[in-house]
C-alpha cells in the first residue's frame, strides 16, 4: 500500500471547509490582546492563553528586541555544548527564587519539556503514572519512557479513587512517577491535589504537576496548582510554559538541585536541541518580573473569567464547572460545534471548537479562555453572543 494512502483518503477538513465552517488555522493579521484582526476585521479573542495579556506589554516587547541587539536571533547550539547564555541562568535563577524550589532548568517549547523530564527519570523497571486526561506532550513523554522499557499506567480523569486502585497493582518499592495536569487544558478543572499527594506518599510515588494553564492562573500570585494548595514543599517537580503567562515560547521544569542537574545531563531532548532563543527568554523574563510587580493581573484574570462562567450559566448553557481561565461550554455534537463557532465568528467572537474525537462524544465543546486585559464590554458581548447564538440553535 502507498505510504501517502492515508493522507489523500483524508476528507474530513475539506468537507467542513466546504460547508464554510472550517475553524483551524485562520490568520491573525494584527493582535491587541482581547481584539484581534482576522480576514481584514476585529474580533474579540475568547480563545487565546495569553491570560496575563502581557504578548503586547511594551516591557515585555522591548526586553525581547533589546536581547536580539545583545545576542542575536539565535544560540546556535544547545545548552549542553555552545547554546547557554547568562540570560539563560538568569532567568533559571529567577524562576526557581519565584516558585520556592532549589533549581529550574530551561526546555526550548513546553511540549518538550515532558519529553526532556519524564522518559529521563522513569526507566527500566519503574512505573509511570498518568491521569488519562493529560495534556498531549505529558502522552508523547510516557511514550517515549514506555519505548524504553518503562512501565506505564492510567488512572480514570482526576478520580482518586481509581489512582489508589492503580497504586495498589505496583510494589510498594518500585520507582514510580505520578505525572498529572495542574490546570487540565481541555476542561479548566484543577488537579485534586491533596489527595493525590496523600496517596503518592502512602504508595512510595514522586510527583510530577503539568503547570502550564496554572502558573499565572492560579496560586498565591499566580504560583501555580501547589500554591492554590499550600502544598508547595509537596510537589517534587513542577513543570511551567512561557507561551501562556509569559508570553513567550519555551518551557522548564522546577524541583531539587540534584533532580535537575540529571535531567541537565542525561534528558536527550535537552541535549539534541537547540537553547531557547534570547529573545523569548528576555520576553518571558520580563514577563515574570510584570506577574512579580503586578499580582492584581492574577486577581483580574479569574475576575474575568467568573463574570463569564457565570453569565453562560446563567444563560442556560452547560458548563465544565471550574475556577480557572478556561471556560468550555459544551454543545455535545460535531456538526453543531461547528454550526456554533461559525455563527460566534461572524458575530466577532472567536472560540476554539473542540471535537471528537479530540474529546469523547457527548462532550464536544466550545472551549474558551480569558484574559486579565479583557474590558467588561468584550466579557458582556461575549455572553451576550453565545446567548443568542445558544438560542437560535436551540442549546439553550
Amino acid at each position: 500500500m502507498d505510504l501517502f494512502k492515508k493522507c489523500y483518503d483524508f476528507t474530513r477538513a475539506d468537507e467542513v471547509k466546504a460547508l464554510g465552517f472550517y475553524p483551524y488555522f485562520r490568520a491573525i493579521e494584527a493582535n491587541e490582546g482581547p481584539v484581534v484582526r482576522i480576514e481584514g476585521r476585529d474580533v474579540i479573542m475568547a480563545g487565546s492563553n495569553n491570560y496575563l495579556g502581557l504578548t503586547n506589554h511594551p516591557r515585555v516587547k522591548e526586553a525581547a528586541i533589546e536581547a536580539i541587539r545583545k545576542y542575536g536571533t539565535g544560540c546556535s547550539g544547545s545548552r549542553y555544548l555552545t547554546g547557554t547564555l547568562d540570560l539563560h541562568i538568569e532567568l533559571e535563577e529567577k524562576l526557581a527564587k519565584f516558585l520556592y524550589k532549589e533549581a529550574v532548568l530551561l526546555f526550548s517549547t513546553g511540549y518538550q519539556t515532558a519529553q526532556g523530564v519524564v522518559p529521563t527519570l522513569v526507566q527500566r523497571g519503574e512505573y509511570i503514572i498518568s491521569d488519562k486526561d493529560n495534556h498531549a506532550s505529558i502522552v508523547a513523554g510516557n511514550l517515549m519512557a514506555r519505548g524504553a522499557t518503562a512501565d506505564l499506567l492510567r488512572y480514570k480523569h482526576n478520580d482518586m479513587n481509581d489512582l489508589e486502585r492503580v497504586l495498589q497493582k505496583v510494589p510498594i518499592e518500585t520507582g514510580k512517577l505520578l505525572v498529572t495536569d495542574g490546570v487540565f487544558s481541555t476542561g479548566g478543572e484543577i488537579v485534586d491535589l491533596p489527595n493525590l499527594i496523600k496517596l503518592a506518599k502512602e504508595y512510595n510515588a514522586k510527583i510530577y504537576v503539568d503547570d502550564a494553564h496554572s502558573i499565572g492562573v492560579i496560586g498565591k500570585g499566580g504560583r501555580g496548582t501547589a500554591s492554590e494548595f499550600d502544598l508547595e514543599d509537596e510537589v517534587d517537580l513542577q513543570m511551567g510554559t512561557f507561551s501562556k503567562t509569559f508570553a513567550s515560547l519555551g518551557g522548564f521544569v522546577a524541583g531539587k538541585a540534584k533532580v535537575v542537574d540529571y535531567i541537565k545531563h542525561h534528558g536527550a531532548a535537552l541535549i539534541f536541541s537547540a537553547s531557547p532563543t534570547p529573545s523569548a527568554v528576555a520576553a518571558a523574563m520580563a514577563a515574570l518580573e510584570i506577574l512579580e510587580e503586578e499580582p492584581e493581573r492574577v486577581d483580574r484574570l479569574i475576575q474575568n473569567s467568573e463574570r463569564v462562567r457565570t453569565g453562560l450559566k446563567d444563560a442556560g448553557f452547560t458548563i465544565i464547572e471550574g475556577r480557572t481561565a478556561i471556560v468550555p461550554v459544551i454543545v455535545g455534537d460535531d456538526g453543531l460545534a461547528f454550526q456554533m463557532w461559525r455563527k460566534l465568528y461572524d458575530a466577532g467572537v472567536f472560540v476554539n471548537v473542540f471535537i471528537s474525537p479530540g474529546v469523547p462524544q457527548g462532550r464536544q465543546m466550545m472551549r474558551t479562555s480569558y484574559m486579565s486585559t479583557h474590558e467588561p464590554e468584550h466579557l458582556d458581548y461575549i455572553v451576550d453572543t453565545f446567548t443568542k447564538v445558544g438560542k437560535e440553535l436551540g442549546l439553550i
